[in-house]
């Protein structure tokens, strides 16, 4: 084990986890309009995976992928064995979390206060990356509080280095654990892209994403020139149509075509009919839906249609897909 190449594997563009956005049904929704963008499970902590529902946390479809399973914990035997447990559920990436704030995080001792704690995190990026042949790759900060310098970043980026962790996710702000929730700490610490840029100068070998406020294709263009990948959050579950673009403009692999929105949906709408058949409560499967027409005619009544008659207990699928009517009547803007 731990002999895995990641050389061959791109990082170019990926989808951030995020808590109650990135589940299983977004991530196919994603799939439906990229072939190439790497995606990323929801935090899951370590000791739930260990001693709860196994099966759940590590339920995904083989469309999804490749996939990366992202992880919360702090021990490296635990961590070892979650990782083998991924691995054996088809992932294509373990990734350990050393980003998130909250303060639910930070009580458990995983997310972004383990950046105080470079060593641990290194041995338990050393244990992942030993029992499985898949890569395992860490997502950070760039500082904690304050300690925030460049060479105490730097001082961590060598302990993950030491491990043989060879992809490093960045978000380009740094995280203050006490004060702030989670949602500001996406927003009011002040975007570094500098910081990312100087750790890829300065540690050429590694595979350095950046992550944190870019909203467009375009941007995460621009940060290509200077960084080996770009992580969008937010903007891919609140405009999640760019996704539909980025094989051919981030990876110049034009074998799958832009779809237009109305095909996009019905695609979907055939997964949702499956799904729901299969249990699954329709407000569960129409929550990836919301900003599918986000900038479009209709926009507005598509998305109150979604709120108001898919979330009730027992809607069935043609709450769903009546909801098409509104953009398709909406009269068009006027140039």
């Amino acid at each position: 084990m731990g002999t895995s190449k990641v050389k061959d594997i791109t990082w170019r563009l990926c989808v951030a986890p995020m808590m109650q956005y990135t589940d299983r049904h977004f991530r196919y929704f994603a799939r439906i309009m990229s072939n190439r963008a790497r995606l990323y499970t929801e935090m899951v902590v370590c000791d739930a995976l260990l001693r709860g529902d196994a099966e759940r946390f590590l339920d995904h479809s083989i469309d999804e992928r490749p996939v990366a399973l992202q992880l919360g914990g702090s021990d490296p035997k635990d961590l070892s064995t979650a990782a083998k447990m991924g691995a054996s559920a088809g992932y294509s990436e373990i990734n350990l979390n050393v980003g998130c704030p909250s303060d639910r995080v930070k009580s458990g001792r995983f997310g972004a206060c383990l950046m105080a704690e470079p060593i641990l995190v290194a041995e338990c990026l050393q244990a992942m990356r030993e029992s499985v042949d898949i890569p395992v790759t860490v997502k950070t900060r760039i500082g904690i509080d304050r300690n925030d310098s460049y060479d105490e970043f730097t001082k961590f980026v060598e302990a993950v280095d030491s491990a043989q962790c060879a992809v490093i996710i960045v978000h380009a702000r740094k995280a203050w654990l006490d004060g702030l929730s989670p949602r500001e700490n996406r927003e009011i610490p002040p975007l570094r892209y500098d910081i990312v840029r100087q750790l890829k100068f300065d540690f050429p070998h590694l595979t350095v994403v950046i992550n944190g406020g870019i909203k467009t294709v375009e941007q995460a263009t621009s940060h290509l020139s200077s960084v080996d990948g770009v992580m969008l959050g937010r903007a891919a579950y609140e405009t999640p149509y760019l996704l539909s673009s980025v094989d051919k403009t981030i990876f110049d692999r034009p074998e799958k075509e832009e779809s237009d929105r109305r095909k996009i949906f019905d695609r979907y709408l055939r997964y949702a009919e499956a799904e729901l058949e299969g249990g699954t409560p329709l407000r569960k499967l129409t929550k990836p839906l919301h900003y599918l027409f986000q900038g479009q005619p209709g926009a507005r009544q598509w998305r109150r249609h979604l709120s108001e008659h898919c979330s009730q207990s027992g809607a069935r699928i043609g709450a769903l897909a009546s909801a098409i009517r509104h953009v398709e009547r909406a009269p068009a803007r006027l140039e």
